[in-house]
């Protein structure tokens, strides 16, 4: 995947947590942080509206939707 470099700012209590997860060797340096904690909230957020437009969904009327017009195909299948 290629890259692009962009700059950022970030408030010094965030770096310095930052800078002690590299110390404790949790990521390499602070691309890599970032790049992940990017990565994980854009995930979260299409996981978020995923759910939230499975929360829109009514069983019932789903289960209508898939049935309906079955019992006229049903009586058109072959006997086996």
């Amino acid at each position: 995947m290629s890259k692009e470099k962009i700059a950022i700012s970030i408030d010094k209590e965030c770096i310095g947590e930052l800078d002690r997860l590299i110390t404790d060797r949790i990521f390499a340096n602070r691309s890599q942080a970032i790049q992940q904690a990017i990565s994980e909230k854009l995930a979260n957020l299409k996981r978020d509206r995923f759910l939230e437009e499975c929360r829109k969904l009514r069983p019932e009327e789903e289960q209508a939707m898939a049935e309906e017009g079955l019992a006229e195909d049903f009586k058109s299948w072959p006997e086996y």
